[in-house]
């Protein structure tokens, strides 16, 4: 569930509220998913055409997902379907990575990619 939660906390963060209408308290810088999907997809589009601030946000928030074609908790389609979801949607600084026989779970190759890529995105690279 963590990458649906940190799927679904960059949707809420975009758009400065959670479904129910709450305030969004938290600003995110980046977003990582490992072995999940993306909760209410079919409410994105309505959620982003509405409004041009949150278009630029979506424009600009970095999204990393990775998925392993072995998953056998969460589907590896799951992952192409949520990353085609936000590439649709605007979410220009997104990736998806895939990883041949990787099940549920991490393995170093992953691990070492979402770090590098995470300190590249945060500008953690020039210290």
């Amino acid at each position: 569930m963590g990458a649906a939660t940190s799927l679904y906390s960059a949707t809420c963060f975009i758009h400065g509220k959670y479904e129910n209408g709450d305030l969004y308290p938290a600003n995110l810088s980046a977003v990582v998913g490992l072995s999940g999907w993306l909760p209410c997809s079919k409410n994105l589009k309505a959620k982003i055409e509405r409004h041009d601030e949150v278009a630029r946000c979506v424009a600009s928030l970095p999204i990393l997902l990775c998925h392993g074609k072995g998953d056998d908790v969460v589907p590896y389609k799951f992952g192409e379907k949520s990353a085609l979801a936000l590439s649709s949607n605007g979410f220009e600084n997104m990736t998806f990575k895939s990883y041949n026989g990787l099940g549920h779970y991490t393995i170093p190759e992953e691990m070492k990619e979402a770090c590098t890529w995470l300190t590249s995105k945060l500008g953690l690279d020039s210290r």
